[in-house]
């Protein structure tokens, strides 16, 4: 299993990430290549070797080429620069999470539609290639698992569009409710809304605990240096080699609770908005109540740095007045993914072992579907060619 562990021990940006990544191993003629799919013009990236306390590592500057001329987006702009693209639909979909997190949070602050929100800060193109950037790296790192150390928030105070704010600005607050965090360790913005929402969107714990083995690190450079903290994010990568006799087993939390007198055209709204924080699985159960009243279970399995996010959403979004929690064992089949060259291009996929032999290929949907929609054929036929070429 491949695991990316973020270490924000002195918080994290959208260019510390960034730095970080091509650190680890992304390459940035890559990055740089993917990012042209946006179809915008007027930045690119200087990506450069230095240093914080010692401490060398990578760092990038996104490169507004003319800063007086950049318009100012708002969250439809910026999603159909997105869907335009020529990216895959996973790139696309982390990236839209990651900004629809920050526009969900200023709308807030603001007290105003989220399609009202102007991208003062987001939608200028430094921060969209922060933000597409980091979802361009995270699937080029093919990971199975993000995990991350309680963020730290910094302290003191920030200059903002609005004026000047305590730390964390509101945004950023907003968008780290229900994730460990800490303050105080320096007296500035370590952590800014485009580092905390690719965060919170991308990471599937938060913990403080080590029970793998690193097999790569890599620093991200700040661009601040005034503290004799170092202004740097830290990245584990570890590649766990997992024998395929074997059977994953993992720790995840159950979330369930009883259902009698919501609408049940709300059932869809609340399990989408459920995998959109992180649950892993969600589905409901039919039951009888007492009374003998039908009545519909709800059930939510996540990681225990999940659980507090989606408890939210279910005391929110269904009539439940209460839920039970309990830890479950998940056993899992050892997975292999693999890259398939077809004659439509290439598709991901994933193969399932059991006992030392390969028990079944899936391949990726979302490279199906979206080779389906471009070469205007079935589904079927696009598995049936990435099957034959396994």
């Amino acid at each position: 299993m491949r695991i990316l562990y973020y270490d924000c021990f002195a918080g994290i940006s959208g260019d510390m990430n960034l730095g970080a990544m091509i650190d680890l191993g992304v390459d940035a003629v890559y990055l740089e290549t993917e990012l042209q799919k946006l179809n915008i013009q007027g930045f690119h990236l200087n990506v450069t070797k230095d240093s914080r306390r010692g401490i060398s590592g990578t760092k990038v500057q996104v490169i507004v080429e003319n800063p007086d001329n950049e318009k100012h987006r708002h969250l439809r702009h910026v999603e159909e620069i997105i869907n335009n693209s020529s990216l895959s639909d996973t790139v696309k979909t982390n990236a839209l999470k990651i900004f629809k997190l920050i526009a969900e949070a200023e709308a807030k602050v603001h007290n105003i539609d989220i399609q009202k929100v102007h991208f003062h800060e987001v939608g200028a193109l430094d921060s969209i290639a922060d933000i597409v950037g980091a979802a361009i790296c995270l699937d080029a790192l093919k990971v199975q698992k993000v995990l991350s150390s309680p963020i730290q928030l910094g302290g003191g105070m920030v200059k903002c569009a609005h004026g000047i704010m305590p730390v964390p600005a509101p945004a950023t607050a907003l968008i780290v409710e229900h994730v460990p965090v800490k303050l105080g360790l320096v007296q500035h913005e370590a952590t800014t809304p485009t580092g905390a929402a690719i965060l919170v969107a991308m990471v599937d714990e938060f913990t403080e605990e080590f029970n793998f083995r690193i097999t790569k690190t890599a620093y991200g450079i700040g661009h601040r240096d005034v503290s004799e903290v170092p202004n740097i994010l830290r990245l584990f990568l570890s590649d766990t080699e997992t024998s395929t006799s074997d059977v994953i087993e993992e720790t995840a939390i159950i979330l369930e609770c009883n259902i009698d007198d919501m609408n049940p055209e709300r059932y869809d709204f609340i399990l989408e908005q459920l995998f959109k924080a992180g649950a892993a699985d969600a589905w409901m159960e039919p039951v009888i109540m007492k009374k003998s009243r039908p009545a519909n279970k709800l059930n939510v399995m996540c990681t225990a740095g999940k659980a507090a996010a989606l408890k939210a959403i279910i005391f929110t979004h269904s009539t439940t007045i209460g839920l039970r929690e309990y830890p479950v064992k998940k056993s899992m089949l050892a997975r292999i993914e693999k890259i398939v060259e077809t004659k439509f291009g290439k598709v991901s996929v994933k193969q399932s072992i059991y006992n030392g032999k390969l028990i079944r290929s899936k391949p990726e949907f979302d490279d199906c579907r979206a080779i389906a929609i471009r070469e205007n054929i079935n589904l079927e036929e696009v598995e049936n060619e990435v099957l034959k070429n396994l």
